[in-house]
Order: C-alpha cells, then structure tokens, then sequence
C-alpha cells in the first residue's frame, strides 16, 4: 500500500459573496498578483466576478489563486464559520496555506483550500483539540485523523457502494434514521465537526504539534489492507460502541466495544445491552482512563469552546413534564400528547440506547438510532444515547419530573479523545493508544 502524499481539497465557505487577503504573490491564470491583494468575489449572471485591489481580474464559473512559494504564502479568508448549527456557532477570521479555488453551484460561491495532507492534520489536530496536549496524544490523534481523511478519499475514488449517506427507515410508529458523512460533491472534506474541524494556521500554536505530524508522517490505520475508517468521540463513559449501532448495519472488526481500562472493573455485570446492567453502568464510577476531571489534563485536551462541559463522564438533565412534552412534539413532528414513559427497546455494547419508545397519553413512537434519540430529547442534542429515566412527581399517575441519568459525551465509537489524552499522560506509546481503541488494526506507512 504505497502512495505519494496527497493534495486534498477542503470546502472551507459556501456565501454568495466572499471576502479575502492574499500573502505574497499568488498566480491567477497567465497573471501574477504581487506583493498581496484584498479580494472580493461575487456572482453575477451565473458567473463569479473577482476583483483584486478593488480592480476587476477575472470572470469565470472557476477562478484559482495559487501561490508561488507554498511554504511562506497564505490567505485569509473572512467570515468563516465554524460550529455550524451547534450552541457556540460562530464567525472568524481565518488563514490558510495552499491554494484557494473559487467555484460556483446552484447561485452559491464556494471556497475550496487545496493543501498538502501533512499540512492539513497540523491545523486539524490543533483544531479538534488543544494543540497543548502530550506529544503521545498528538501522534495517536494524527494517525487517526489521517486514516479517517484517506479513507473517505479511496471509497469515492473506488466508486465503493455509499452504505454511509444519512438514511432512514420508518415504519408504522417507529422513525429509524441514522446521520452520517454524505459525500460532497465538489470538494473531499468540509473544514467544520461535520467532517474534521480544520480552522486554518491561526489553530497552529505550539511545535508540538508540528513534531507530532514530523514524527508520523504517512502513518496510517489500516485492517486486511484497507485504510480504517478511524471514528472518534469526546468520551466513551468506560466503554466504546460499536460501527452499526450508531450507522449503517455495516459491521466494522476494528471498532468493536473496548473497556476503556487496562482490565474490566471487579464485580460489574458488562453485558450492557441489559437493562439492569446499563442501569447499574451508569450509576457507577469505575475507573477508566476517561474518568477524569483534573483541570491540567482537561484544559489540554478540551478546546476553548467545549471547556465549560465538566460532567461528561457521568451527566444528569432534568426536564418538567412540559418541556419533556413540547420538547418532543417539536423535534418529533407529532404530538405525542404528555409524557408517560420511555422505554429502551433496545441498547449497545456501550449501555447507548439504539432504539427508545416514547410512550404519550395520545399516542407512541420509536426512535433510533442514537443521535436521532440524542436530538430529539434536547434543543441541541444529549450528550449520549446512554441514559436511564427517574419518574417522580406524579399527578393522576403522569410524571411531572424527568430526571435523564447519561454516561458519555459523543457516540463513543473508536478513539476516546479524553481517554486517549489521559492514557499519553500516564505514559503510554502512541502505538499502545491506537491498538487499545481498535482492536486487530495495524500501523503503516504509505507514504
């Protein structure tokens, strides 16, 4: 499995109009742009217009500005919007390396970066974490992200049958649906949680980071050949999940259910699709490597925004009978009537409920997979699918009081991001890390 490093395109900013600052020369066409520009691209009869330095240097539906020493010269781009539909979604200002192309669809200007892989992971794993994390942390973190990218990249490439698109399936009083990576058509990855976050040089903070890429360059995950499709998620709470309860029924033999320790904790029952024991999981603490709330280790593996989450291991959210009701009926589309239950009708290896019954005093519904549970029982979503319910307060035998007892933050399949970083604290090998979180994989260099 051999391969040169590739050039990858990264859909950075979909607008109708776009604002950026070239750094150094930058070729456009036959033209050379010296010495910086401000740039302005908008749309006018199907085509973009791009002036540069307020002076009008092309018209066309694809307009390309690469630079002439890749090394030192970049772009910013305005306006940049990262944590898209989440609660800290916000605009920046962002720079890049590489080249930016300008292409138009269906009336909307996109802006792509092309940039070397290498390049890209500096500012991803700067960007899904604090670049501040252990060398050991870094490495693990590059290797995966790598394998995840290339991954998605080969099955495009190889045309493979797209078992991942978001998809659904209902049938009479049950909604199944499960969201994944659907393929963009004009670009391999987007920049934002959808995909990997990759917000640009301005994440790139420490030579850490650079050393961690140095040191694992062309390294990848691979299982029987292939290039892992390496997941990840903030914290398993003790145990990971498998590939098909949370996608596609898809079996993957490399992201099956670990204990996240280095033995199973004394006197548990851990077959966790039982009731009783998920039950019993998740009023527990074991000790596990996620099972942490030491401020050094959390502020290194937790960037600025996520830093105010401080209970994700074990959580609690309590909803009135109210909110639980109207809750429901706007995420569901169906007026379910007040809450009289929820029912697990069927749970993972993780104690994550895969499908729930909401039972309503008008009428029920079953739900699943899990981020469709986790959407539909909050204004943004549960911090998991791995929860118990506690009824009180009741009023002509109806609940009035909620009380949703979790475990996890994320889908908890693959790499445990706070389990992995506690883990390169206590010493281990960035090696150790990755055959810990999936099971029978290997690491290769292709390139």
């Amino acid at each position: 499995y051999q391969m040169h490093e590739p050039i990858i395109s990264v859909g950075i900013l979909s607008a109708k109009k776009i604002s950026f600052t070239l750094f150094g020369d930058f070729q456009i066409g036959n033209q050379t742009i010296t010495h910086s520009g401000i740039c302005h691209a908008e749309l006018k009869d199907g085509a973009i217009v791009c002036f540069v330095n307020n002076v009008r240097l092309a018209e066309s539906e694809k307009i390309t500005f690469s630079p002439s020493n890749p090394e030192s010269e970049y772009f910013t781009l305005k306006d940049v919007i990262i944590g898209s539909k989440f609660h800290w979604e916000k605009k920046e200002k962002q720079s890049f390396k590489g080249s930016i192309t300008l292409l138009v669809d269906h009336q909307i200007i996109h802006a792509i970066n092309n940039v070397s892989l290498e390049e890209y992971l500096k500012s991803v794993i700067s960007s899904e974490m604090s670049p501040k994390c252990s060398l050991g942390f870094l490495k693990a973190h590059a290797i995966i992200s790598r394998s995840w990218v290339l991954s998605q990249i080969e099955k495009r490439e190889k045309s493979l049958p797209n078992l991942f698109d978001s998809t659904e399936s209902t049938s009479a009083g049950e909604v199944i649906k499960w969201y994944d990576r659907e393929e963009h058509q004009h670009f391999d990855v987007c920049a934002d949680d959808h995909c990997q976050r990759y917000q640009g040089t301005t994440k790139i903070h420490t030579t850490t980071v650079d050393q961690a890429i140095d040191n694992t360059a062309g390294l990848v995950l691979t299982y029987k050949n292939n290039i892992c499709d390496a997941r990840f998620s903030k914290c398993c709470g003790g145990r990971s999940e498998s590939f098909e309860n949370v996608w596609a029924n898809t079996p993957h033999e490399y992201l099956t259910p670990v204990i996240d320790y280095k033995f199973e904790p004394d006197e548990m029952e851990l077959d966790l699709r039982i009731e009783k024991n998920s039950r019993e999981w998740i009023k527990s603490f074991p000790k596990t490597f996620c099972n942490t709330n030491e401020k050094r280790v959390l502020e290194q593996i937790l960037p600025y925004n996520d830093q105010s989450t401080k209970d994700f291991f074990r959580w609690s959210v309590t909803y009135t009978q109210a909110k639980l009701s109207t809750l429901s009926k706007e995420k569901t589309g169906l007026d379910l009537g007040s809450i009289i239950d929820l029912i697990p009708v069927e749970r993972g290896h993780s104690g994550r409920i895969i499908k729930l019954k909401i039972v309503g005093s008008s009428k029920s519904i079953i739900l699943g997979k899990e981020l469709e549970i986790r959407k539909a029982l909050s204004q943004t979503h549960l911090y998991s699918s791995a929860f118990f319910v506690e009824k009180s307060n009741l009023e002509n035998g109806i609940a009035q009081t909620f009380k949703f007892n979790g475990a996890g933050w994320g889908h908890g399949v693959g790499l445990c991001q706070i389990g992995a970083a506690v883990m390169a604290e206590q010493g281990y090998n960035f090696d150790e890390i990755l055959l810990h979180y999936y099971k029978n994989a290997k690491i290769v260099k292709i390139y």
